[in-house]
């Protein structure tokens, strides 16, 4: 868990983005953090090994508790979120995963919405229950609802803003502060507003996560997650994935590190693309609705520019015809990965039945409110008018209406 402290509070997020975390780590006149895969980190000092080993003097003993490369990476989101301290994982999912059984014990009560990260929803339907963990999931719009079932008391909050896919968006100030009268602890999935367009902890949050896989590493090459919070409260999930194991790999940290320095520019861009795109296909005929928070025609325009600097890289869409439409469109994309994977330099696209929600029956995706001809489009760093060309021409290129009979 990495506990140091970028105490010049003066840089930008952009400049903390390239430098936090860097510097004593650099070996040898080296500009860039090493790759240290050592597995374990010896001393000749038993009484020093025995004082590193208890957190009384810094170092590392072994890799599944705490590396160098993984510190920096840390220490950068640390910096980033504005927290005291944070601890990375595997994957984000692990993250979210390890949040969760850090603060529930049989008996307690966790209150979140429905429209969290398919894998996340699996975790409140079927793992929590089965260590008799009640959930309460509320509808993702109705701030009463969620405010009444908080009331009747919970260990903790859970909450993503903006969702996987519906790109819905959460009065974060008001949930949290419901929360904290319960005495409950607020979990955040920053995954897709990212550090430079929101933070959380800001807004009172007790603890914000993230799938570093996505925006922060942002070239689709390596999986990580992490937490980032108080010390107290990072110190126990620290605790807990000490002994789980879900550790971040020394050379995907230096992968995620190298693709945060160009964080704050690659969000500038896809903030810009991802609007301009969203304004687009709202006036295309084909287009059946267009979810981004940054469109006045959002109804949660309001609570996004209030605490949002950006509306982010993501915008979801659904086209007329349902997934008939979506067969006969994805594929005529020039320049888009159809892949489940989202926040990277490449445009992504794909439905929710095989990227966010695939966990899921149809069912369930339409008691969530996911049309089946919906197409989440993770805008990348291409120049934005290439991108609505590629759309058009893709547009163009299917047919009003798909006979199903044949």
């Amino acid at each position: 868990m990495n506990r140091q402290l970028f105490t010049n509070e003066s840089p930008s997020s952009g400049t903390r983005s390239v430098w936090a975390g860097e510097g004593k780590d650099l070996l040898q006149g080296a500009t860039q953090v090493p790759v240290v895969h050592s597995v374990s980190f010896g001393y000749r000092d038993i009484d020093h090994w025995h004082e590193v080993a208890l957190g009384q003097k810094e170092g590392h003993i072994y890799s599944r508790n705490t590396n160098p490369t993984v510190q920096v990476f840390e220490e950068k989101v640390r910096s980033l979120e504005k927290a005291e301290a944070a601890v990375s994982f595997s994957t984000g999912m692990a993250a979210i995963s390890s949040s969760l059984f850090t603060f529930l014990s049989p008996g307690d009560r966790v209150v979140t919405i429905k429209d969290t990260y398919g894998g996340t929803g699996k975790i409140f339907l079927h793992h929590l229950p089965r260590f008799q963990i009640d959930v309460a999931m509320c509808e993702t719009e109705d701030a009463d609802g969620i405010e009444k079932e908080v009331a009747k008391g919970c260990q903790v909050l859970y909450l993503e803003t903006p969702t996987n896919p519906t790109l819905k968006v959460l009065d974060l100030k008001r949930l949290i502060e419901t929360a904290h009268r319960k005495g409950a602890l607020v979990l955040v999935d920053n995954t897709f507003a990212t550090p430079i367009n929101q933070n959380p902890l800001d807004l009172g949050a007790d603890l914000v996560i993230h799938s570093a896989t996505k925006f922060l590493g942002g070239h689709a090459d390596a999986l990580g997650g992490v937490i980032c919070g108080s010390e107290e409260l990072v110190q126990r999930v620290f605790s807990y994935r000490e002994i789980h194991g879900a550790t971040l790999q020394p050379m995907a940290a230096y992968l995620l590190l190298r693709g945060m320095k160009t964080l704050h520019l690659r969000i500038q861009q896809q903030n810009e693309s991802a609007l301009t795109i969203a304004k687009w296909l709202e006036t295309h005929p084909k287009i059946e609705e267009v979810y981004y928070p940054g469109l006045p025609s959002h109804p949660h325009y309001k609570i996004a520019c209030q605490q949002m600097r950006g509306f982010g890289g993501v915008l979801s869409f659904s086209l007329k015809g349902g997934m008939e439409m979506v067969r006969s469109f994805l594929p005529q994309l020039r320049f888009a990965h159809l892949a489940a994977n989202l926040g990277s330099v490449e445009t992504v696209a794909g439905p929710p039945r095989t990227s966010s929600h695939v966990e899921c029956t149809e069912e369930e995706r339409q008691a969530l409110g996911i049309p089946e001809g919906l197409i989440r489009y993770s805008v990348g760093i291409e120049e934005t008018q290439d991108l609505l060309n590629d759309l058009e021409q893709a547009l163009e290129a299917i047919p009003e209406r798909i006979d199903c009979s044949s």
